[in-house]
């Protein structure tokens, strides 16, 4: 009895350890592309013939220019849910890694960046105590 409860609780961990596993989608297969959430059958299967037809995906916004049905919403979810293309996760995506702390990988930095909410005063006025 003992020795199935270990079973059961090594293969647990084990099956944890590939829900969090990074899919390439310029390697993966369709079973490979299943397996990450937000890609099914179909859109997986599109994937690849995408791939098949024009090459590699060069970066994220080549993959979603190119396979009909993936946004800018859509991308960061499937790479948050695993996905990266060459290896790279989608920017503004939260990538969760096991073991480690939760990350969000950063924006580009050609992009300026608002004034800072600094700039305005942060103290609120004291009502007047002259009479």
């Amino acid at each position: 009895m003992f020795k199935k409860l270990l079973l059961l609780i090594v293969t647990f961990a084990a099956s944890m350890g590939f829900a969090f596993a990074e899919v390439d989608v310029n390697k993966a297969d369709q079973a490979a592309l299943d397996g990450i959430k937000g890609i099914g059958p179909a859109k997986s299967k599109m994937i690849i013939e995408e791939r098949s037809k024009g090459g590699n995906f060069k970066d994220w916004t080549d993959f979603a220019t190119r396979v009909k049905g993936i946004g800018e919403k859509s991308a960061v979810k499937l790479s948050e849910a695993g996905l990266t293309v060459n290896g790279q996760a989608k920017s503004g995506a939260v990538v969760k890694t096991p073991g480690a702390a939760v990350k969000k990988v950063a924006e580009p930095a050609s992009a300026p960046s608002a004034p800072a909410a600094a700039t305005k005063a942060t103290t609120a006025s004291k009502p007047s105590t002259t009479k």
